[in-house]
């Protein structure tokens, strides 16, 4: 007997409406991810660089960044001239793939 792939995943769809609130934040979350990914292609930059060039809250970026440093899209770099915040660069491992 084969058994369907995604049987149980399809299931749970029909029996359960995702909300829209969840769907809308998974877009979001989508869409910034590589919104900091492209900035990133540029070049190095820290979290008050990419905040500015986005238009993002401090706080955001720095939730994103570390989401996406978790993953293995990105890796931090050298520490800025003051020696307040790390740069963060895309990483080289093919994982920056968006």
């Amino acid at each position: 007997m084969e058994v369907e792939r995604g049987k149980t995943a399809k299931y749970l769809k029909e029996k359960h409406e995702i909300p829209k609130q969840v769907t809308e934040h998974l877009k979001y979350f989508t869409k910034t991810k590589k919104m900091l990914l492209n900035a990133l292609r540029e070049g190095e930059k820290t979290v008050p660089q990419l905040a500015e060039e986005l238009g993002l809250p401090a706080h955001e970026v720095m939730f994103q960044l570390m989401s996406l440093l978790k993953y293995g899209f990105v890796e931090t770099g050298e520490m800025d001239d003051m020696d307040e915040y790390f740069y963060y660069k895309l990483k080289s491992n093919g994982k920056n793939k968006s």
